[in-house]
């Protein structure tokens, strides 16, 4: 990590939700989830804050590095169709060694749709990949 990062730090991202990224298309297999209304679901607003926090954490990453969601505590107040703009703003809290926390806003272009904290842990992805081949290894054993 290059510590160039603060808390108080913001950073804003924008994304047009597709009707791709609606209830329906989270789990396609889920009848339960194919009969729910084509909204934002709760599982890609967590992936869009996630993609958010990545992107601020960009520069402060070394070659070889990256990060991994470790914590995350959001609530989804208001439903939003496709087609509409979803800004994530997210804000650095804290930093503790290599985790970084955030403070996470998600709006459409009518209300806030999400707010909460978002954790991630910078690593590097050889000893990462490592464990997850030690892991794949055991599969089916």
């Amino acid at each position: 990590m290059k510590h160039v990062l603060k808390p108080g730090t913001v950073h804003e991202f924008s994304y047009r939700i597709p009707r791709d990224k609606t209830v329906p298309f989270l789990y396609p297999e889920s009848p339960d989830f194919t009969a729910m209304p084509e909204v934002f679901a709760t599982g890609f607003m967590v992936g869009l804050i996630e993609w958010a926090c990545v992107q601020a954490l960009r520069a402060e990453l070394e070659p070889g590095e990256g990060s991994l969601g470790t914590f995350i505590s959001v609530s989804h107040l208001a439903p939003t169709p496709p087609g509409m703009n979803v800004t994530v703003r997210v804000t650095c809290e804290a930093i503790d060694g290599r985790q970084i926390s955030w403070a996470v806003v998600a709006r459409d272009e009518r209300d806030v749709i999400g707010e909460g904290h978002h954790t991630r842990t910078v690593v590097t992805w050889d000893r990462f990949l490592d464990k997850v081949a030690e892991k794949t290894a055991t599969i089916g054993t």
